[in-house]
C-alpha cells in the first residue's frame, strides 16, 4: 500500500488536534506538520515531500481556496470546513473530498480511502492541456469503488440511506444521502425535482408540471419543486 506524507493546515487548535489523532490511527498516513496558516504551509511544501493536505477554508492571511490557486503542482487535497456552501466550489479544484466539521472518524476514513495511489505524471498533465477533463466520482458498491462519469448520469433516486444512480447502460446502488450528492453536483447541470430525485438537465426529453421524461422513464416532480423546475426548464436559467 502506498504511503502518504501529509500536513494539516488549520488555525483551530482543537480541530487540528482531532485530525492529528485520526492520522495517527491510519497506517498509510504520516503527519509531517501542522500549519496554522497557508503561508506557513507554503514554506513547508518547499521543505518537505507532501502527498496530501488537510486544508481548512477559513484561514488567516490567505483563504484555503485561494491557497489552492497558488499551487502549481498541488498534492492531493482534502478540505475540512464547518461551511457546507463551499463544497461544490471545492470540487471544482479536484479535491479528493470535502469533510464537514466536526469530522467523524468513519467519515475521515472514507475520505482517505479515496486517495489516488499514483498521481498523473507531469508529462501526461502537459499532454492534457487544452483538453476538457471529464468529471467523475467513485462510489462504494459491494466492497468495490465504482467510477461514474457525471456526464453519463441520467437521474438519481433516493432510497432512504441509499441512492440509486442511473446511466443509460447501468444503475448502481450506494450508501449515500441525496442531499450529500446534490452538493457535489453542478447546479448548472443537475436539478433537484423531488425530495427523492435529482435529474440531469441535458438528459430531459420532455416534461409536464408533474413529470419529467428521461430515457423513456417518468420521474415525478414534487409539489414544492414545481415552480422552480418550471422556471429553470422553460427559461433555461441555471
Amino acid at each position: 500500500m502506498q504511503h502518504y506524507n501529509c500536513i494539516v493546515v488549520e488555525d483551530e487548535p482543537l480541530a487540528a488536534e482531532v485530525l492529528q489523532d485520526y492520522i495517527k490511527q491510519v497506517s498509510f498516513l504520516s503527519l509531517k506538520g501542522i500549519c496554522n496558516d497557508a503561508i506557513y504551509a507554503l514554506e513547508m511544501l518547499q521543505r518537505e515531500k507532501v502527498d496530501l493536505i488537510f486544508l481548512d477554508i477559513h484561514l488567516p492571511k490567505l483563504k484555503g481556496l485561494d491557497f489552492i490557486k497558488t499551487l502549481k503542482h498541488a498534492p492531493q487535497i482534502i478540505i475540512t470546513s464547518a461551511y457546507h456552501e463551499y463544497a461544490l466550489q471545492g470540487y471544482e479544484y479536484n479535491v479528493v473530498d470535502y469533510l464537514l466539521k466536526p469530522v467523524e472518524f468513519s467519515r475521515f476514513l472514507a475520505a482517505v480511502n479515496k486517495l489516488k495511489p499514483d498521481l498523473i505524471p507531469e508529462t501526461a498533465q502537459t499532454a492534457n492541456i487544452g483538453r476538457e477533463e471529464r468529471r467523475f466520482l467513485f462510489f462504494n458498491v459491494s466492497k468495490k469503488k465504482v467510477k461514474i462519469y457525471l456526464d453519463e448520469i441520467l437521474y438519481i433516486e433516493s432510497l432512504k440511506e441509499y441512492i440509486r444512480i442511473y446511466t443509460k447502460s447501468r444503475s448502481i446502488l450506494t450508501k449515500f444521502q441525496l442531499g450529500e450528492i446534490e452538493q457535489l453536483l453542478s447546479k448548472a447541470e443537475f436539478i433537484r425535482v423531488h425530495r427523492s430525485f435529482i435529474v440531469a438537465k441535458d438528459k430531459i426529453e420532455a416534461f409536464t408540471t408533474t413529470d419529467i421524461e428521461i430515457n423513456g422513464k417518468q420521474v415525478p416532480v414534487g409539489r414544492s419543486y414545481k415552480e422552480l423546475v418550471q422556471s429553470i426548464l422553460e427559461h433555461g436559467s441555471g
